[in-house]
């Protein structure tokens, strides 16, 4: 008796919700048209592939379906677990995405602040462009680029020669890859992921600079103490988005830079995945090494949202 009168308010709670959402939906139907293809395209390409994740715990079959094949429980995660080349796909993953986040996270905010103090108009137009513009190349475009340009012959070898220094092996070089990866999305990137910053550092109240002007503070007083404090949240906020894909670095770029000569530090987790996954058709133990790579993310991804919360007061949720 006791529980069903505690389940009573629940129930009633959740049908005045129901009854609640229903009058919005009325009464804003348009709005919520709009989104509509958003809610669909997750639906069919994030949350319906997850029916899938289950072959990581099969011996999947294309013959037997998903849900006749033979079910092996962690035998593929631990296949993964006691490989010879966990320690490595680790170790790389880790070292090549904490690299470029600390490397690359700062640049957009520099970008946004020196525009944002341009004192010529045209020129900060011109220059937000150029940053801009590389945003756009392609992987497989850039990585040709790349390849043309580091060549041994290539144009920065043929710069080096004529101020008399020997040629260096930039694509043969394992210990140069990690650099070249993260400055080439950093020249890429760094345009466009200023533009946050950009739009933050518009709200600032123009009030606040002039009284610490006449205060007699200086620019880089001005940047310390009013613009950083106003994008802090919103760099909070991309830094924990930006940390809780950690392990998950594209495989495009990285394989189509990878080589004999640089495979030891350019083997990651997502390469590795696609060559057992799509390559050599092992479906199960692909699906397993996905699965587990997703896991970690979420973990790290929830550690340094309730760190980020705990310290500044920002956080996802």
């Amino acid at each position: 008796m006791k529980k069903t009168q505690s389940a009573l308010p629940v129930t009633l709670s959740t049908r005045r919700t129901g009854k609640q959402l229903l009058r919005a939906i009325s009464r804003n139907w348009v709005l919520y048209l709009f989104i509509l293809p958003t809610l669909v395209y997750l639906i069919i390409f994030h949350y319906w592939p997850l029916y899938g994740v289950q072959i990581a715990f099969k011996n999947f079959k294309a013959s037997k379906g998903i849900w006749g094949s033979d079910w092996v429980g962690m035998k593929h995660f631990n296949k993964f677990f006691g490989s010879y080349m966990f320690g490595d796909l680790l170790r790389n993953t880790l070292v090549l995405s904490v690299y470029m986040l600390l490397a690359s996270f700062p640049f957009p905010i520099i970008l946004a602040l020196l525009l944002n103090y341009s004192v010529f108009p045209r020129l900060g137009k011109t220059t937000q462009m150029v940053t801009y513009a590389p945003h756009f190349i392609s992987t497989v475009v850039l990585v040709g680029m790349l390849n043309v340009f580091m060549a041994d012959n290539g144009i920065f070898n043929q710069i080096l020669a004529k101020v008399g220094i020997r040629a260096i092996p930039f694509l043969s070089d394992a210990g140069l890859f990690r650099h070249i990866y993260v400055w080439s999305h950093i020249w890429q990137r760094t345009g466009y992921n200023s533009v946050i910053y950009i739009a933050a550092l518009a709200s600032v109240s123009p009030e606040l600079h002039e009284a610490a002007i006449v205060d007699g503070a200086n620019k880089l007083e001005r940047i310390w103490h009013i613009d950083l404090p106003t994008i802090l949240p919103t760099a909070i906020i991309l830094l924990i988005m930006n940390t809780g894909n950690i392990l998950s670095l594209g495989f495009e770029k990285v394989y189509l830079m990878q080589n004999d000569l640089n495979i030891g530090v350019s083997e990651i987790i997502s390469t590795y995945v696609y060559k057992i996954g799509l390559l050599n058709a092992q479906y199960s133990y692909s699906t397993a090494i996905g699965l587990f790579n997703n896991v970690i993310n979420i973990i790290i991804l929830l550690a340094v949202n309730k760190i980020a919360d705990k310290l500044s007061g920002t956080s996802l949720m």
